[in-house]
This record gives C-alpha cells, sequence and structure tokens, in this order.
C-alpha cells in the first residue's frame, strides 16, 4: 500500500499516512482539526540489475539473430492490381 504525505493548511504539521488506492483522502488535521492537502513529491527510483541501459541489452550476437529471423518472417509484396494505396508509377522529376 502507498505511503501518502498530507501537511495541514492550518497549524502546518504534516503526517504520513498509509492508504489504500481506494480510501478516500484524509481531510481533517488530528492535532488541530484544520483542513489537511495532499503534497507531492518526486518518486525516488532505483533500477537495479541487467537490461534498464540501452547497452545492456545490445550485443553483437542478437543483431545477428534479429536480422537473420526477419528474412524467414518477411510476407510477400501485394500483386499489381489488388488496391494498395502506392502509386502505380513513379511521379516525373520536376526539371
Amino acid at each position: 500500500m502507498p505511503t501518502y504525505q498530507y501537511q495541514c493548511t492550518e497549524c502546518g504539521n504534516g503526517l504520513e499516512a498509509v492508504q489504500k488506492f481506494t480510501d478516500e483522502a484524509l481531510t481533517t488535521c488530528p492535532d488541530c482539526q484544520g483542513r489537511l492537502r495532499k503534497v507531492f513529491s518526486a518518486v525516488g527510483v532505483v533500477f537495479k540489475g541487467s537490461g534498464f541501459y540501452r547497452t545492456d541489452s545490445r550485443s553483437s550476437s542478437s543483431s545477428t539473430v534479429s536480422s537473420g529471423s526477419s528474412s524467414t518472417t518477411s510476407t510477400p509484396a501485394p500483386a499489381s492490381g489488388t488496391g494498395s494505396s502506392a502509386p502505380a508509377s513513379p511521379a516525373p522529376a520536376a526539371s
């Protein structure tokens, strides 16, 4: 369950509450019965292990495997007259 931070608008007291996502936000300060507001801050994320960086997932063997497998999975080009959106002949070059 996430921990939410609140701060009272009256006395300035801060508190943390462990709540479910479905729980209603706290609205009253337990000290002075003033109004609470949620405090949003940046979340610290640490990526540990391999596979998180661009250089971790790249290797010379993986690039040759992907290029070799792409030729077996390619589909043939559509035959002429099948309603393709590409023009049938190239456009004339401007002079």
